[in-house]
């Protein structure tokens, strides 16, 4: 299973809206095939691993990160492939959140003399789909704020300036993070204060994540750096205006108006969109005031924290704008899920706990 694990992570970049899949198939202790899900329309895991295995999966087990799936999609389903090639046992790490399939696979292998069992390394296989597992379970992409702060938690000077607090290192694993997600996410004024790029660099994929800018009044100029690329953009507005939307749109990107009731951008119904468009994991690079917005509707899940060990004082800006807090109680709570040293900089992972309903909750 921990070579499905790792089959399955080869995907990390290339598999979305798909789940990252990683399949092995046993016989009389030895491997006979291996295969991994390369992008969406393309074989499965468990396919590419019987074409390796051919007539040898006859009594075979097959290893494998995700249940098998059931139904008919862009391909046949691989329960039934299993089933016909002979494969006697099936050990799948989890299974499919996805309700198409959701137990349906393993009934089905069941049904049909196949030995099953579940569970095997499943917190792993679940972090490999964190995306995936959200978008099918709650209908919104799993959102992961990057922020790069000093150790007094301010991420810019006064003045704005922010190139570079922290490392080389931290950065270039930045665009790790921004390659494996489905789309980058920011706001304008960050767009404007850096015209940032949005795209992963120094890693070796050929998808690049979709840019979501949030741009409540159509501001964004069509000679941002963020179009160079020709990965798709898509702006999000609270109004409708056709006359600014128009240049924006000539230079590929697509206009969407998303407004709630008090005139500013509807988060949630953003969160949904995204979703309903395939989304697995969304990457937030922005600002104090969209950071804070997001953390605050309980849609963001977890912190992407780069520490730079430097102090830039009480001026400087902050992370995140969220309302002033009256009691200790009613603090926004993390957990640490990872610590890692990234050259000189430390990078943390921390997640959000304490909520209910989607909304931030004393503890």
């Amino acid at each position: 299973m921990r070579q499905a694990l790792r089959l399955a992570e080869r995907g990390l970049y290339s598999a979305t809206p798909n789940p990252r899949v990683g399949c092995v198939l046993t016989k009389d202790g030895a491997v006979i095939g291996e295969g991994w899900h390369h992008r969406a329309g393309e074989p499965h895991a468990e396919i590419r691993a019987l074409s390796a295995a051919g007539g040898k999966a006859q009594g075979a087990t097959a290893y494998v990160t995700l249940e098998p799936c059931s139904h008919h999609g862009r391909t046949p389903p691989c329960a039934d492939a299993l089933i016909a090639a002979g494969v006697r046992r099936v050990v799948a790490a989890m299974e499919d959140p996805n309700p198409q399939v959701s137990g349906r696979g393993l009934t089905g292998l069941r049904a049909a003399g196949v030995t099953v069992e579940t569970g095997l390394l499943e917190e792993a296989a679940r972090e490999l789909n964190i995306g995936f597992i959200a978008r099918m379970t709650r209908g919104r992409p799993w959102l992961r704020l990057k922020i790069a702060a000093s150790l007094d938690g301010r991420t810019a000077l006064h003045n704005g300036e922010s190139q570079w607090i922290t490392g080389t290192a931290a950065r270039q694993d930045g665009h790790h993070w921004r390659a494996r997600a489905c789309a980058i996410l920011t706001g304008m004024g960050t767009v404007r204060a850096d015209d940032p790029r949005l795209d992963a660099r120094g890693v070796k994929t050929d998808r690049q994540p979709v840019k979501v800018i949030l741009d409540p009044r159509l501001q964004l100029s069509p000679k941002a750096r963020l179009f160079a690329s020709g990965a798709p953009v898509l702006v999000v507005s609270a109004v409708e205006d056709h006359a600014s939307a128009a240049p924006l749109r000539d230079v590929g990107a697509e206009c969407l108006c998303l407004p709630d009731a008090n005139g500013r951008i509807d988060l949630r119904a953003l969160m949904r969109e995204m979703a309903a468009r395939g989304m697995n994991e969304a990457h937030g690079e922005a600002g104090a005031k969209l950071n804070g917005a997001l953390i605050a509707a309980g849609l963001a899940d977890e912190l992407l924290f780069y520490l730079a060990p430097c102090l830039l004082g009480d001026a400087a800006r902050p992370l995140a704008a969220l309302p002033e807090l009256t009691a200790l109680d009613e603090r926004v709570r993390c957990v640490f899920h990872d610590i890692q040293p990234m050259g000189c900089d430390l990078r943390l992972l921390a997640r959000f706990m304490g909520r209910e309903n989607g909304e931030i909750q004393a503890r």
